[in-house]
């Protein structure tokens, strides 16, 4: 019975999840976006805009897939099938290889706007 419960509660605690990680990807898009588009409109160099652009939509991509391991983690603790199982270790690959490159470049280009002052 209580087992019965918990499934329920897990499944909408995924679901929302699941929404926030739409709704943080989908509004990093939109920011990056208008990064881009401020950036090239009012900025001489299209390279710094297409750089704050990229960095605001891996930051997003980052804490949406965040938000997604929280899921299919509360999804495989009650019922885990090798499927789930097997999910849930592709999107940590995919983050944890997302975060480690957009780190290397963030630290790329720190070095660079140093090398440039």
């Amino acid at each position: 019975m209580i087992h019965h419960y918990v499934e329920v509660t897990v499944s909408y605690i995924s679901d929302i999840s699941y929404i926030m990680a739409i709704i943080v990807i989908f509004f990093g898009m939109i920011k990056g976006f208008a990064i881009f588009l401020k950036d090239v409109l009012f900025k001489k160099k299209s390279e710094e805009a297409i750089w704050e652009s990229r960095l605001e939509l891996g930051h997003s991509f980052s804490l949406g897939l965040g938000f997604l391991i929280g899921s299919s983690i509360l999804k495989t603790t009650v019922a885990p099938t090798w499927n789930d199982i097997g999910q849930l270790a592709t999107i940590i690959a995919i983050r944890t290889t997302l975060n480690y490159f957009l780190t290397r470049e963030i630290k790329e280009h720190k070095k660079e706007v140093r090398n440039e002052e």
